[in-house]
This record gives structure tokens, sequence and C-alpha cells, in this order.
């Protein structure tokens, strides 16, 4: 069973789901809301928003939060990458491929990203393309615009 609350933030409402070991989803309630989720408020989730507030205010670089997260090896591996990426920096779906053990897995790279279900935390808008264009993100790209924009103030 995972809780999940709802909170509004500069990019718009943020549902922070967890299942009582650490957050599992970050996600825009505009798009696709995992199931099997019970509206309320816990102390993890309370601490994610805290962090995410901070985070949006310009006060928070790196998010100290347990997290419990599903994938495949692969995904987790890149997931775990993105999370290396310093606040105001970028990275290439080839860097991250290369990071991951394979130079050529670029589009895997992007598959990852797509599916990872905490944004910002695991943070996949720091991926761009290797010509520095803003390329997919689940969230939208004025979303990713908005984020990269907030952390090169």
């Amino acid at each position: 069973m995972k809780n999940v609350w709802y909170y509004t933030y500069a990019v718009g409402v943020l549902g922070i789901a967890e299942d009582g070991s650490g957050i599992t989803d970050i996600f825009l309630k505009k798009n696709n809301i995992p199931a099997g989720l019970e509206e309320k408020e816990t102390v993890l989730i309370k601490k994610a928003s805290l962090q995410l507030s901070e985070y949006f205010s310009g006060s928070r670089t790196v998010f100290d939060l347990a997290l419990s997260l599903h994938g495949t090896d692969f995904q987790i591996r890149v997931w775990n990458i993105l999370r290396t990426i310093p606040y105001g920096e970028t990275r290439s779906y080839k860097q991250i491929a290369e990071a991951a053990g394979n130079p050529h897995a670029c589009r895997a790279v992007g598959m990852a990203n797509r599916c990872n279900p905490v944004m910002i935390v695991v943070p996949c808008h720091r991926v761009i393309g290797t010509d520095g264009s803003l390329t997919g993100y689940a969230g939208g790209l004025d979303v990713k615009k908005t984020l990269l924009d907030l952390e090169h103030r």
C-alpha cells in the first residue's frame, strides 16, 4: 500500500507517494497517476514536501530522502547515476550511457529517464542532448526548462 499527498509548487501540483520505507513517486498530478494510492499525508511525505519547498526556494541543492525505487537493474543504475549530477549542471544522454557502462545505450537511458518515478529528486531534468538541446521530459519541456532555469539562478 502506498500513501500519497498533493502539494502545489512552481511547476504545478505534485503528488508525493511513499510505501512506508521510502519515497516511491513524485509526479505531476496532471500526468499519469500511479495506481493503488491512498490519500494520506505521512511523516515521509511531509519531509519530502519540505525539501521540495526548499529546492524551489533555492535553499536546497541536495536531497536527503529515503527512496524506494523499483525498476530494472539498468533503470536503477541510471537513476543512481542521475543522482550524482550536481545541482546546476547537466549531462548528455551519451555521458549517462557511458557512466552506466554502455556508451551505445543512449536510447535506453532516455527510456530509463522516462520511467523515472521520482522527478526532481532523481534529476532526469538535468539530462540534455549532446548538442545542449532540451530533449524529452515526462513532465513536459516547459517544466524541464523551469527546473534548469531555477538551478542556474
